[in-house]
């Protein structure tokens, strides 16, 4: 019997080249969408079926879990990549741009994962896999937003490995750093500016040069990050992070093998160059 996974977030990105491995790899696959209508790509693609899931309306969630099973019979694997980054300062991030992010990258993947808790229960087991980020190991200047909710993401999923282990189903999490895709271009797009910047410039000059030598270093592909995905469906391990550090390798390296007072040295030495 062919196994099924359900993904979200899959009109772009990772979450579109997860579509593609696993169906590449025979897997049924629910790619799942706020908006299938505009999909040509994915619905020629066989045993993959693309439907409307929002992770802010509880009713899609629903059908489109209900919807896959009615198809394949049952859902074997979720994969939690829907989700986006809010940029900035977080002086110039407003009240509603925090709640938005909140309610994507954390309550939204939250509401999903209740919604199939039953059905993996009934079938006495499950995957599940939540795309976090290297940004949810370290806390990012100018990501602070972003940064708080996958480290919400991270305290989340661990804890919840832990109560889901009962009932033989597996929680982990994938953390790529910076890789090619329509994420960061899109992010960039919504990053908040302060009205009144000079106070920070000399900062940002500071942290702009940081990323920028982080970026010219990335080679990571959204195909590479959806391989490590399918490895964490498969692999049978009892395994809760995988890392994909990338263009942030000497961040996470440092992070896991310094002290945390040192860690936040070598840090703001970086940013006060």
């Amino acid at each position: 019997m062919k196994r099924t996974t359900l993904i979200t977030g899959t009109s772009s990105g990772l979450g579109r080249e997860a579509v593609k491995m696993f169906a590449s790899k025979g897997w049924n696959v629910i790619a799942t969408m706020r908006a299938p209508e505009k999909e040509s790509e994915l619905n020629e693609l066989q045993n993959v079926i693309v439907t409307r899931l929002d992770v802010l309306d509880h009713d899609s969630i629903a059908t489109a879990i209900q919807r896959g099973i009615d198809r394949f019979g049952q859902i074997d694997t979720l994969v939690n990549s829907a989700g986006y980054g809010q940029y900035g300062l977080f002086e110039a991030v407003s009240r509603e741009q925090i709640i938005s992010q909140y309610e994507t990258n954390v309550f939204g993947l939250m509401d999903v994962i209740r919604a199939i808790l039953p059905h993996f229960r009934a079938n006495n087991g499950g995957t599940i896999i939540n795309i976090s980020s290297c940004g949810g190991l370290i806390g990012l200047p100018t990501m602070s937003v972003y940064s708080s909710s996958k480290f919400a993401l991270e305290g989340f999923s661990e804890a919840l490995s832990y109560e889901l282990a009962s009932q033989n189903i597996y929680v982990k999490l994938v953390e790529p750093g910076g890789f090619q895709s329509n994420f960061h271009h899109v992010s960039a797009q919504m990053k908040a500016t302060p009205g009144e910047s000079e106070p920070y410039n000399t900062f940002l000059i500071h942290t702009g040069a940081l990323f920028a030598s982080l970026v010219g270093s990335r080679s990571t592909t959204s195909e590479d990050v959806a391989k490590v995905v399918y490895e964490a469906a498969t692999d049978g391990k009892n395994q809760l992070r995988y890392i994909i550090a990338g263009n942030v390798e000497s961040l996470v390296k440092a992070r896991q093998e310094l002290s945390d007072q040192d860690f936040i040295d070598f840090m703001r030495s970086k940013l006060n160059q």
